[in-house]
This record gives C-alpha cells, structure tokens and sequence, in this order.
C-alpha cells in the first residue's frame, strides 16, 4: 500500500478516489478555536497616591469697603482711575475745604484770646491767695479770683476740643482708601456735591490678595477634613473652568460649625494668594481639596474598569499565556486618570484599557500599541 502524503493536491486526489471531501476552511477555522482578541493593556501600579475632595465653589472677597464722605462738601479733585489697584491710605478725592479752613483760623484766635485771659486769672488767683495768707484780702475775693481761674481753664479745654473737630473735619476733607484692593465704578465726579448721610458709596474697594473661595462638600468627608485640620492645613486647589493658568494652590481656613440638613454637605473657605488675580471675586471654580495622601494605593487606568451587573465593577487581566481573565474589583476614586482600587492584582500585572468590550473570560488576546489615556479627576 502507497504511503499516505501530506501534501494538499495528494491529500485532495485521494480523497476524489475514495469518495470524500476536504473539510472547509471556516470549519478548520473553528476547530482551531476563536481568534485572538486585539486590547491594548497597561499594567497596575502601586504608590502613594493623594486623596482628592473634588467641589465646586465661588471667589469671595476677604473684604469689600464702601467709600463715602464724612463731611459735607463739594469735590474739589479725584485722583483715581476706575478699576485701579490702590493701597491703604492712597487719597482717592479731595472735597473743597476752605469754609472749614476760615473756622479754623476763627477758631484758633478765640483760643489764644482764652488761654491769654486763662492765664491772668491764674496769675490772679495766685497773688489773691499771697494776699489771703498775709491778711491783705477778703476770703470771698480770694475764692472769686480761683473760680475765675478754674472756668478760664476749662473754657480753654472746650476751645482745644472745639480746634480738634475742626481740624478733624479738615482731614475728612481728604477721602483715603481704608484697605488695599481694586477699586469699582467712580458714580462722583469732580464738582459733585456730597453729604456726609449719602446712601449711594463714592466707590467700592474690593480686598483682592488675599482672596477666599468657599464651596460645600458632602458630609461624609468631614472626618477625613477633621482629622487633617488637627494634623496641619490641607492643601487647596482652585482652577476658573477655561482657564489655562496653573491651578491656584491655597489652605483651608474655615470649617462650618454645622451640617446643611437640607443638602448634607458642610461648607468650607480657603484662602488663596492671589497676586496675578488669577481669581476674581463671584467667579466660579472648581476646587479640589487633598486632605491625605495615602502611602501604597493600588491604580490602574479607569478606562481598565468595567461595570456589570448590578454596577458591579471588574476588570480583565492578562496572564503569561495570552489571556485575559476577569477579576473583581471596588473602584474607590478616580485621581488624575487613574482608578484607585481594592482587588486581588499584583503591581505590574497587565489589565485591558481598549477592547475589553470583546472579551469574555478566558479568551485570547493579542497587545497592541494605543494611545496614551486621557487625564482627569473626580472624587
């Protein structure tokens, strides 16, 4: 008997003669098994990775002053500019000081006149009281004479305090900003009248370094927020939505004393350096806050984490042999793209990020290059 060949035109030969057939190539296909599903992989780490408290808050200014006039008076002079950064004493208007100016100089004569006629009646109720002790004067003269000296005194005080009102007034007469901060809309213009009871502000002084953000949390974080405020000062970050700037790092300052029963969150302030004015009082941002770092997170990419059943969570790991198989897992949080995790995987084990959609547990996979994943945060 012929020995049997391997060769396919021999093998088809003597299949013709004996009557058979070739099986088909889809069917060989199948024999062979299922073909080996394309994924892109990145292996799992661990290392200190920090604990993130993502919110949304608003910029507050630590201080807003409304600039109004002590004194009646017409403004004689305004030496800002509207929106212009001032400091603590900058003169911002001049009012037309000369009618108090006129009192002043009424007044500071009167007072040499009193402290003149002071002074002679003291001298007076000296030589009265020399005169007394020797028995050259009457009683009566002597403690007329000191009761002239005691009210000549006194109207000299009441004249000082009369001098330092005036003078007071001449310094109202200058309006100084009482804070440094960036200055509003300037409604008073040069020869406006003004009163000291205006209601409407000459300006608003707006405090702008530093500067506060306050935003809520949800309250199951407010253990973690004690326990760092008794360790030290958590860091802050704060980042305006569209703004290409580096985020805005700060500390908390403020803990509210009480839960918000309505929302269940509590709210919180940190302050910021703002020297730039990066952030701007009102504007919208969003914060995070880092109360902890914990020191040997387990993370892969949270593309890597699917969701099941029930929104049960798991990722597919692949072994030595080319295949990927299904583990368990509990997503703690997503920091900067990653997904922090509780699971059975060793650092450097390899998990699916592209393509776990196609696989099943078990099944054979072939790596491919991907495109590094996109970075982001929540908490």
């Amino acid at each position: 008997m012929a020995s049997r060949s391997h060769h396919p035109l021999l093998a088809g030969a003597l299949c013709a003669v004996l009557g058979l057939s070739l099986p088909s190539a889809p069917l060989r296909a199948q024999n062979a098994g299922p073909p080996a599903v394309p994924v892109v992989v990145s292996p799992a780490q661990r290392g200190p990775i920090p604990v993130e408290i993502t919110a949304n808050g608003n910029v507050v200014a630590e201080a807003a002053v409304s600039v109004r006039s002590r004194v009646d008076g017409q403004i004689q002079s305004v030496h800002v500019a509207e929106g212009q950064q001032v400091r603590r004493g900058q003169v911002l208007f001049t009012l037309d000081s000369r009618m108090a100016e006129a009192q002043l100089a009424q007044q500071e004569a009167q007072l040499a006149r009193e402290r003149a006629l002071a002074l002679r009646a003291r001298q007076d109720a000296t030589r009265y009281a020399a005169l007394r002790g020797e028995g050259f004067a009457a009683a009566q003269r002597m403690e007329q004479a000191q009761a002239d000296a005691a009210a000549g005194e006194a109207t000299v005080r009441a004249m000082e305090a009369l001098v330092a009102q005036t003078r007071l007034t001449l310094d109202y007469g200058t309006i100084r900003a009482e804070i440094d901060g960036r200055l509003g809309a300037l409604p008073a213009k040069e020869g406006n009248l003004v009163r000291a009871g205006d209601s409407s502000p000459l300006a608003t002084i707006t405090q702008m370094d530093p500067i506060q953000v306050q935003f809520a949390v949800p309250e199951r974080w407010l253990p973690e927020i004690q326990a760092a405020m008794q360790a030290g000062t958590p860091e802050v970050a704060a980042h305006p939505p569209g703004d290409k700037h580096t985020p805005v790092r700060g500390k908390l300052v403020f803990v509210d004393s009480q839960v918000d029963t309505t929302s269940g969150t509590i709210q919180l302030k940190a302050r910021f350096a703002n020297p730039e004015g990066h952030l701007w009082p009102g504007q919208y941002v969003n914060v995070v806050l880092v109360p902890r770092t914990e020191p040997d997170a387990l993370s892969v990419p949270v593309q890597a984490v699917q969701t099941g059943s029930e929104n049960s969570r798991f990722v597919y790991v692949v072994d030595g042999e080319a295949r990927a198989h299904r583990r368990a897992v509990k997503m703690e949080r997503v920091v900067s793209g990653r997904a922090v995790l509780q699971a059975e995987i060793a650092a450097g084990e390899k998990v699916v990020i592209e393509g776990a959609q196609l696989l099943t547990d078990g099944a054979r996979v072939t790596e491919r290059p991907g495109r590094p994943a996109a970075r982001g945060s929540q908490s």
